[in-house]
Parts: C-alpha cells; sequence; structure tokens
C-alpha cells in the first residue's frame, strides 16, 4: 500500500488516494496511517532482513550462484546466524536469487503442427513377413571429451539388424540421419519399395532433405506419437543396448573418431558383442 501511494502521491494526492480506495476496498490506509508509517522507524525484523538479504546475496555470488533454499540454510547457520528453513527460503526470494537445478529437462523431439505430419502404420505392432518390410530409426546421444557426439541407427525389425549408422557431432539431417539412411539403402540392393520407415517427429526426420530421399527410395513414412517412447519401442531398445554394451563398458569417449572406430571394429580388443534384449530376441552380427 506504502508503495502503491508513493507512486501516485504527485499525481492525485495522499488524502484522494486514501479517500477513494478506502471507499472501495475495506481496510486500505488511511492518510494518517500512512504518514505514520512513512515517519516511523523501521522495525528491528525490518533492518535485519535488510542486512540478511544482502549477506544472502554475497554468499549466493562467492558460491557460484548454485545455492538454493537447503544448502543457504546450511551455510547461513555455519555463519552463525540463527535462522530457520522458512525464513531463508522468504529472503531468499526478495534477495531476487535461486538455486541451480540438478537437471532441466530437454526436449529432443520439437512438433511443428503446421507441418503435415506422417501417420503412424507401425502402431506399436513390431513385426514383419520378410526384410526390408519395417525399419525403425532413431538417434542416441553420446557425451565425450570434445562435445556431443549423435549416432543414428536404422534397425530392420524383421531380422532386428542395424541395417544402416552414422556417427557425427551434428544432428543435422543431410548429415546424420541422411547417410544413416543411404548406408542402410546401399546395403539392401535398392529397390525398396514396400517398405514402411517408422521415427519419431524428430525435425531431422522431418526435414525436407530427409523426406525427399524417402520418396525417392519409394520408402513409406511412418511417424510415432511426440514424447511417448512405445511407439517406437524397438528403436529405443537398440539405443539402450549400444549404451549399455559399448558406451557404458569401454567409456569415456575422447572424440568423435574413437566413438567411430569402435563401432567399426566389434568385438576387437575386448570390443562390444553381439546386442541381445529378451523383449525383441538376438541381435545376432548387429552391426554388420
Amino acid at each position: 500500500m506504502i508503495r502503491y501511494i508513493d507512486m501516485f502521491a504527485d499525481q492525485f494526492g495522499v488524502e484522494a488516494i486514501c479517500r477513494t480506495l478506502g471507499a472501495t476496498a475495506g481496510g486500505f490506509i488511511t492518510s494518517r496511517g500512512y504518514r505514520a508509517a512513512k515517519t516511523r522507524q523501521k522495525s528491528d525484523r525490518a533492518v535485519r532482513d535488510e542486512f540478511l538479504i544482502d549477506e544472502i546475496k554475497r554468499l549466493h555470488v562467492e558460491n557460484f550462484g548454485v545455492y538454493g533454499i537447503r544448502k543457504m540454510h546450511a551455510l547461513l547457520r555455519r555463519q552463525g546466524w540463527v535462522i530457520g528453513r522458512d525464513q531463508t527460503a522468504r529472503l531468499i526470494k526478495l534477495a531476487g536469487v535461486s538455486g541451480v537445478t540438478r537437471a532441466r529437462r530437454v526436449f529432443t523431439t520439437r512438433k511443428d503442427s503446421r507441418l503435415c505430419q506422417p501417420a503412424d502404420l507401425v502402431e506399436r505392432d513390431f513385426t514383419a513377413v520378410g526384410p526390408k518390410r519395417l525399419w525403425v530409426a532413431d538417434i542416441a546421444y553420446v557425451a565425450t571429451w570434445s562435445g556431443m557426439t549423435y549416432v543414428a541407427f536404422i534397425t530392420d525389425v524383421y531380422s532386428r539388424k542395424i541395417v544402416g549408422w552414422n556417427v557425427a557431432a551434428t544432428l543435422k539431417a543431410d548429415i546424420l540421419p541422411m547417410q544413416a539412411l543411404d548406408m542402410a539403402a546401399w546395403q539392401s540392393g535398392g529397390d525398396l519399395t514396400g517398405l514402411t520407415h517408422h521415427s519419431d517427429h524428430g525435425s531431422n526426420y522431418l526435414s525436407m532433405v530427409y523426406t525427399e530421399r524417402i520418396s525417392e527410395l519409394g520408402i513409406t513414412p511412418s511417424t510415432g506419437t511426440v514424447g511417448d517412447s512405445y511407439d517406437n519401442a524397438l528403436a529405443e531398445t537398440i539405443n539402450g543396448l549400444f549404451k549399455t554394451e559399448l558406451i557404458r563398458r569401454r567409456g569415456p569417449w575422447k572424440t568423435v573418431e574413437q566413438l567411430e572406430i569402435a563401432m567399426n571394429r566389434p568385438g576387437s580388443d575386448g570390443g562390444s558383442q553381439p546386442m541381445e534384449d529378451e523383449s525383441y530376441g538376438s541381435t545376432e552380427e548387429v552391426w554388420r
């Protein structure tokens, strides 16, 4: 109330503001109360709050701006302040600082509602009557010392074999998934009429350059729903096995090239063995 009156006192006058708002808002401060509040000395609590707010700002900066309520409360107690957790939370809010969160939600798939999306032709039925009838595609993320690395896989549902893959330091459609698709097409002999390509709604799979290449090969596109891993469960399983049997066993990885060499030479010098999963059976010779 005091701040509100201060904002408009020069324009309307204190008495006029208090009289007008007092008639519409019950319990609004009177002009006499306003002047008493302006001349009254600050309470001990207000003085202590102001000092603690400055102290919290200083400690927050000194600790790299990462302390939240719990750690700031413990730090203030170690500094000798008798302060409760709720009071710390209130003062942190007044100080305008906050702690860092452990993890942030990452959106790896962003749907563009303006585009006409391919229908879901698979509907979670990951079976096929023969090879080159249904492929599933997805991208795995691998952390290396040189930065994030991405691995695109294309798996034949009938044989459970990875028929195409590519490693790159970028998610660009013409570099990462496109080369995996070209590898799969080359290994399959070229004629892919009647084959269905199933993926998520990632922008690299729905990009113009990728969809045009699918059309050139005579492939029918299919996509699941956004944020639903079950709609591409087989591809997600392949990604999980890849990380379990190669990435975590032989890491940490330094460069993109080191990871690509390891994938080109499975089984050598203690490398990855064929991946198996109870839900989908053996993926014997999955790399070949």
